[in-house]
Formats: structure tokens, C-alpha cells, sequence
């Protein structure tokens, strides 16, 4: 054994053994760490996208492909794009773009609450409704609202309190929750209002319409974004069913003529259908699923803050 006394130098080769590596830069460490984080989210955002897609597909809503010979037949109004369950005292209204007339969403009432709905294209492999809700909240900060992120039946939704102007002249503030659901090359975007905006109770025979909803995307090649093309209902599906709250059954009532005063928004009337209301919408009509005022920034016409001159039309 070779002993070195305290203060003799250590040779060249020995010198490389103990040799101090030098300090990684800070900010290639932060880089680093930057990176992963992101790689985690990303993993975890793409894990809680399959476990809602798995949902989806036994709860709804469901693309016509997905759905079997027996529950097509069931009745619904076929709006094309979206095909709704019929319930008992619902009120249907269609949103027209005041330019072309045609239809570019539908909104249900049912007693106190109401739930809007549109339908666009998507990407065959990302959804979309991670970055809408960016946009949502955006568009509710510009105009003067407040939101936040929450949890929801159907994933990830926008809770928010937006400004309007009351009838006496002063301003208020409207609670509204944003919903939305990717499926195979299209997303449903879904807005809850009145009580369902804020009342589990009252949201829970609206979801339950939510997840009944079938979506027809259809072949043609669109642009993510694209509205799906809407239409009004054939003339035996523009009222509701007369049957159970939250069952959809035919209406072999005869169509009557619908008068001011003789029924509520949500209240049905024996051997009275509800009306389908077309309520007019100004704009193009072209956008995304995030739009709350239909401003020319990509956020789509559909209006869930506000409503219209409206025209009733009963069959």
C-alpha cells in the first residue's frame, strides 16, 4: 500500500477522479424543468380527454354511428346536425341568422332554466373544448364579467356572471355555465341559463336532454370550427312529446294554434303543443364554439347573453 502524505500533490490522474463538475446553468435548469411540468400536463390533459371520451360513449351525447337500431328509432326532432330528445314541456327555440335564415342553434326551455346548443366540426384526433374555454373566458373579461374553471357532469365548464342591463335602466349581472363536449369530429358546445345556470336540481333534466342529444356529423370534409349545418324540424317534430318529464315519446295530438297568454315558457297545456320559436340573429354566422356575442374575432354568432326579436311559429 502506497501512503501520500497530507500536503503532497495529487497526480494528473488522480486530480480527474476528484475533479468538481462545474455548475449547470440556472436557467437551462429551469428550461429543463419547464419541460417537464409541461410534458405532465400535457399527459394528464390527454388521460382526462380519454376518460371522457370513455364516457361519453355510454352516456352521451352520442354520434349517430355509436347508437343502435332500437334507440334511433326513438323519437326525436331531427334538427339535423343534432337530433333532440322530445320531452314533455319543453320549448324549442331555433337562433336564424337574420341574413340567410338559416338555422344556427336551438334553444330549449324548460320551466325556469334554458339550454343552448350548437354544434361544430373538429379535428379527427384533438378536441376542441380545451382551448374554447380560453376564449370563453377572454370574451366574458371583455365584457366586464367574471368567471372561472369548474368540474362539472361533463368535464371541465366555465362558470360565469356576465353584465345586462335591466329594466329599469341599471346594471345587473346574469349567471351563465358553459359546457362543452368533443366527439368523433365534432364538438357540442352547450349553455345552461336561468336556474339550471346555478341549481343542480333544476340543470339535472337538461343534462339528462344533453346526454340524450344525438349528433349527425355527416361525411363532408369541413374546417374545424365550421358550424355544422342546422335545419328546421320536419313538420310531425316540431312539438314535444306528451309523455313522462325526461321521456321522449311521439305526440299524436293535433298541431293548434298557439295565442299570447294561453301558456308559460317550460308549461305545456293539455292538447297544446309548445311552440318552436325562430328568434333572429344578426351576423355571418361563422365562428368557434367560444363565441358569446358574435363579434368578428372568431367567437361565433350565438348569443347566450341575449335574446332578440323573436317570431313564433306552431305546428
Amino acid at each position: 500500500m502506497k501512503w501520500r502524505r497530507r500536503n503532497e500533490p495529487v497526480e494528473a490522474e488522480q486530480a480527474e477522479d476528484v475533479a468538481v463538475p462545474e455548475e449547470e446553468d440556472p436557467q437551462a435548469v429551469a428550461d429543463r424543468a419547464a419541460r417537464v411540468a409541461a410534458e405532465a400536463e400535457a399527459e394528464r390533459v390527454r388521460t382526462a380527454a380519454l376518460a371522457r371520451e370513455a364516457r361519453r360513449r355510454t352516456q352521451g351525447p352520442f354520434d349517430l354511428t355509436e347508437i343502435s337500431e332500437e334507440d334511433a328509432a326513438r323519437p326525436r326532432v331531427d334538427l339535423g346536425a343534432l337530433r333532440l330528445p322530445a320531452v314533455q314541456g319543453m320549448e324549442l327555440r331555433l337562433e336564424l341568422e337574420e341574413k340567410t335564415q338559416r338555422v344556427i342553434g336551438a334553444v330549449v326551455v324548460l320551466g325556469p332554466s334554458t339550454l343552448q346548443l350548437q354544434a361544430f366540426a373538429a379535428p379527427r384526433t384533438d378536441g376542441i373544448w380545451e382551448e374554447g374555454r380560453a376564449e370563453i373566458r377572454a370574451q366574458v373579461s371583455r365584457q366586464g364579467g367574471a368567471s372561472e374553471d369548474a368540474e362539472g357532469v361533463f368535464g371541465p365548464e366555465v362558470l360565469a356572471r356576465v353584465p345586462v342591463r335591466t329594466d329599469d335602466g341599471r346594471t345587473g349581472h346574469r349567471a351563465v355555465r358553459f359546457a362543452g363536449v368533443d366527439g368523433p369530429r365534432w364538438f357540442v358546445r352547450a349553455v345552461f341559463g336561468g336556474r339550471a345556470a346555478v341549481e343542480r336540481e333544476a340543470a339535472a333534466p337538461l343534462e339528462a336532454m344533453l346526454r340524450a342529444v344525438v349528433v349527425d356529423r355527416g361525411d363532408e370534409a369541413m374546417a374545424p370550427r365550421d358550424m355544422l349545418p342546422l335545419r328546421l324540424p320536419p313538420q310531425d317534430q316540431a312539438r314535444p312529446a306528451t309523455g313522462q318529464p325526461g321521456q321522449a315519446q311521439s305526440d299524436p295530438g293535433q298541431p293548434g294554434q298557439s295565442q299570447p297568454g294561453q301558456s308559460q315558457p317550460g308549461q305545456s297545456q293539455p292538447g297544446r303543443p309548445q311552440p318552436v320559436e325562430q328568434q333572429q340573429t344578426p351576423g355571418s354566422g361563422t365562428g368557434s364554439p367560444a363565441s358569446p356575442d358574435g363579434g368578428d374575432d372568431g367567437l361565433g354568432p350565438l348569443d347566450p347573453f341575449h335574446r332578440g326579436p323573436e317570431t313564433t311559429e306552431t305546428r
